[in-house]
């Protein structure tokens, strides 16, 4: 199955999750892994079953510690507060006012968020990322 362009970013966090629960899976001596968590953060709009796909796709050409593994993702959602009214706000707020251009920059690096984006109550462009933000590994379980 071919895939635009614009799915290689989900394809490359896909391989780089596989890649590290490996070298995980090393130093921790496991012989078989069972279980791998995901934490994908929402400010990433990554597609979620591309990346399941990916995933999946990747798995079959490692080794058999994969074989039989379970692959749990989750989202978490994106939290902004503004430094100025101390406004708290979700991604998911802003987002449906994005343009594709300026989602698309988000989805691949979401610091540009505090270039596209806005306290929902004062304006300012002053905010931090309290939640939502990156793609992590936050369990590797398996068998030694």
């Amino acid at each position: 199955m071919q895939y635009p362009t614009l799915y290689m970013h989900e394809w490359a966090l896909a391989e780089s999750i596989i890649l590290t629960v490996l070298n995980e899976s090393k130093k921790k001596k496991l012989k078989e892994i069972n279980e791998i968590n995901i934490s994908i953060g929402e400010l990433q709009q990554i597609e979620i079953d591309i990346f399941d796909f990916a995933i999946k796709e990747i798995i079959k050409n490692y080794n058999n510690k994969l074989k039989n593994v379970k692959i749990n993702i989750e989202i978490d959602e994106s939290t902004l507060k503004c430094k100025i009214c101390k406004n708290i706000w979700k991604f998911s707020d802003i987002s449906k006012d994005l343009n594709n251009d300026e989602s698309e920059a988000i989805h691949f690096i979401p610091e540009v968020a505090f270039v596209h984006s806005r306290c929902t109550r004062c304006k300012s462009p002053d905010f931090e990322i309290i939640s939502g933000r990156g793609v992590s590994i936050t369990s590797i379980k398996g068998k030694r």
